[in-house]
């Protein structure tokens, strides 16, 4: 981090009561979750969006490896009432499903949320940063089936988080630290969507476009770069990650961690920070896993086939690498300066409808295509030599 950064983080920190946890984020984010269930989403208004985009664009610009956190306090509409009641998911999704797979040294639960397409729709994978969760996507997702009815979205859980679940073959529930290889999630995330295709009974998948946010915009571009998910992946989007500053940012997640409390006074002020009582991750204990979430990302992103989207909160986080290949026109980039580096909860519409117009870019569904060459050719000198087209049948009426 440069002295112009860290000046520029003191001077926001400087004005924050003591007892307040530090706003620095450093990605990969947090899943923040109480003992029990908590589906704490709320619906953005657009005036609270409005009202928060200017503090979240200078902030988003000073620093590819240290974004400041948005002021989230008033970027979430609260019901009437009692402003801790947390909204559950069911307005946000149509089911939640928990997906046995059975694999030879463990047993894993899958939990994913989830309303299916309908009328051929495409489906929308989702897939959270390190530390989060599927609700990450619940008002994205919201936006999208507002703007496409007929879309599917699939936000799932990495093992680790949410509530998927990871036992051993004896039923034994294996605890902290988890095995998050990004081969492992990729895995993963293959697998729970054959098991919800199975679950549903789909004769095939739909067509699919993936989107990932930070470490799940590593796992996608590792699924379609393997092509478990076959031809049905029309193409994928990355959220706010590139390989460069990635691998910058990691030197200063120990800090970060370390600075960040563990608990807070009381359930009231952790809702003011936007956040729940307790860590459901605890990020320390995947350290070792950090760099090779990354590595290789940018070569990765542009090899694998299908269309690429890369939505950033600054092109400042551009690496050489992913310049060069945008400037050959191998990726759609686009830039959300009002947004941090949760894009998708700062600018849930925005983000919405920049993915329904890659989608319909890389729909196929609907291309007619002319008919081939010789085909053509061969249909001509019939009529030119008998004056009878080849679908003109004797007897036909015209």
């Amino acid at each position: 981090m440069s002295e112009l950064q860290r000046s520029f983080a003191k001077a926001k920190l400087a004005g924050l009561p003591s007892e307040a946890p530090l706003p620095l984020e450093i990605f990969p984010e947090e899943d923040e979750y109480p003992e029990g269930r908590a589906d704490g989403f709320h619906s953005l208004s657009e005036s609270a969006q409005d009202e928060d985009s200017s503090s979240a664009s200078s902030a988003s610009s000073a620093s590819s490896t240290g974004t400041i956190k948005p002021n989230r306090k008033h970027l979430f509409a609260r019901p009437t009432g009692n402003p801790l009641e947390p909204l559950p998911w069911t307005g946000y999704f149509a089911q939640e499903y928990y997906l046995e797979n059975v694999r030879p040294d463990e047993v894993v639960i899958h939990h994913v949320y989830l309303t299916p397409p309908a009328n051929k729709g495409p489906l929308f994978v989702l897939h959270h940063g390190a530390g989060s969760s599927g609700l990450s996507f619940a008002v994205f997702a919201t936006e999208l089936r507002k703007a496409l009815p007929d879309a599917g979205v699939l936000s799932v859980e990495a093992r680790g988080h949410g509530e998927t679940v990871v036992k051993s073959n004896h039923g034994t529930i294996k605890g902290e630290p988890h095995d998050l290889s990004i081969v492992l999630l990729s895995s993963d995330l293959s697998d729970t969507v054959k098991l919800v295709q199975a679950k549903l009974d789909w004769p095939h998948l739909p067509d699919i476009v993936l989107i990932g946010h930070s470490l799940g915009g590593a796992i996608i571009t590792d699924v379609v770069l393997r092509g478990t998910l076959g031809t049905a992946v029309l193409g994928y989007a990355v959220l706010d990650v590139v390989e460069g500053s990635a691998m910058e940012a990691l030197q200063q997640m120990n800090l970060y961690l370390a600075m960040r409390p563990k608990t807070f006074p009381s359930l009231a002020s952790a809702i003011d920070w936007h956040q729940p009582w307790k860590w459901r991750t605890d990020l320390l204990m995947t350290e070792q896993y950090w760099a090779s979430w990354f590595t290789g990302l940018s070569k990765k992103f542009l090899e694998a086939r299908g269309g690429k989207l890369l939505i950033l909160a600054g092109t400042d986080r551009l690496d050489k690498e992913l310049m060069i290949g945008q400037m050959q026109g191998k990726y759609q980039l686009q830039v959300f300066p009002e947004a941090g580096h949760f894009i998708h909860e700062d600018q849930p519409r925005k983000t919405a409808m920049l993915v329904l117009d890659f989608y319909r870019r890389n729909d196929k569904s609907g291309l007619v295509l002319p008919p081939k060459v010789g085909h053509s050719v061969r249909e001509s000198q019939t009529v030119n030599n008998t004056g009878i087209s080849p679908d003109r049948k004797e007897g036909a009426v015209p």
